[in-house]
């Protein structure tokens, strides 16, 4: 099914200012707010597209490749994902001027007040080769992350007790106190927002429901990544407090310098040397490529140094899914330091000649020089 226009959903032209976009998204999402469409599949759906369009319109680099390649160009780039309502609020509920949740600030807050805290997000490197950004590659990352304590199976409590309700909130979470015509709602201090308190904490995670723990996370990296990119791996971050939600895995990828190639965008570069000879005459050169075998070139008679030949197909295949670049192969033409005899002597023979039969740059340079002079 075709994605609708990010620019459309959110009711704006293509030029509009980074104010704009947010003031619109703010609006739609106040208007189709599941609390106060409930039960409203159509609503949550613009709800969602809405935050979607915001994620990627509001991000300057984001919009940019929006703007230049559309879906396509978000692939392989680093995106929230919103799973559920909660990642929404908790990407976006600042805009709201609340304090993660717009909940909090305009229907209410009290359903909200006891919402668990979603697990901490992570970051780690991963080093590809030249040959594994040609080809993809599955890579396994350990890292040590707090996740739900086996002991206590993340209640917090000693194995045989449980958490009970906050005597002070009566499980509410939070305290109301009439001040004249006001209600200040305030989060309770007793149970710091949970409406349960933890009377004989777990000896193994001292009450926090979490344990630092050593994990193994297979990670697989598309065909054609770029040094830079982010990638985010879907709840494979820390675990969230009583349930909830866990946090993400972000990969940043970087390439190791290849010791033949460099590249550029999609294409790859290869600098082959040639001899004067090769480069007068003309040749056929075998080039090596990044997938390990060797294609042959042809290389016509008079190139340059520094031309540039191509063959197609052999660089990196794009992260949009379509195309591949090319080879490029840079020609250097080396001139030897040291001759035989017999060598310099062929050449002595053929630099009279070379003076006899100018070269038609030669004569355009002398007669340039002729006229400044």
């Amino acid at each position: 099914m075709k994605k609708e226009d990010f620019y459309n959903i959110l009711g704006l032209k293509r030029d509009a200012s980074q104010d704009e976009i947010k003031r619109s998204y703010r609006k739609m999402a106040l208007k189709y707010h599941p609390d106060k469409n409930p039960g409203d599949k159509k609503a949550e759906n613009i709800f969602k597209s809405a935050a979607e369009a915001y994620e990627v319109l509001s991000d300057p680099e984001k919009r940019r490749r929006y703007d230049q390649f559309g879906h396509e160009g978000l692939k392989g780039v680093e995106s929230r994902g919103f799973g559920n309502f909660e990642d929404i609020f908790d990407a976006f509920g600042d805009i709201f001027g609340g304090g993660g949740s717009i909940f909090e600030e305009f229907f209410g807050g009290g359903t909200r007040a006891k919402t668990a805290r979603r697990g901490a997000s992570l970051r780690c490197d991963i080093l590809l080769d030249f040959e594994e950004v040609a080809k993809g590659a599955e890579k396994t990352i350990e890292i040590t992350k707090r996740s739900v304590c086996e002991e206590c199976r993340g209640t917090g409590a000693r194995k045989g007790t449980s958490p009970v309700t906050c005597p002070y909130c009566k499980g509410k979470g939070e305290i109301h106190q009439r001040q004249g015509f006001f209600t200040l709602r305030t989060t309770c201090p007793k149970c710091k927002g949970n409406g349960r308190i933890i009377e004989t904490p777990c000896d193994r995670c001292n009450g926090q429901g979490l344990c630092p723990k050593k994990s193994k996370i297979k990670v697989s990296v598309p065909a054609g990544i770029e040094e830079g990119t982010r990638l985010r791996i879907s709840g494979q971050g820390e675990s969230g407090e009583n349930g909830a939600h866990p946090g993400d895995l972000y990969c940043d990828i970087h390439i190791r310098p290849h010791s033949i190639f460099k590249r550029h965008d999609c294409d790859i570069i290869c600098e082959f040397p040639i001899t004067f000879t090769q480069a007068a005459l003309g040749c056929n050169i075998d080039v090596p490529t990044v997938s390990g075998k060797y294609v042959n070139v042809e290389v016509p008679a008079g190139i340059q140094s520094g031309d540039t030949l191509s063959v197609k197909g052999e660089g990196f295949p794009s992260v949009r899914g379509y195309g591949k670049g090319s080879l490029l192969v840079h020609i250097v033409v080396e001139i030897p330091t040291k001759l035989t005899p017999r060598q310099e002597e062929l050449l002595r023979e053929f630099s009279e000649l070379e003076h006899k039969n100018v070269t038609p740059k030669r004569k355009s340079f002398f007669k340039k020089l002729k006229e400044y002079l």
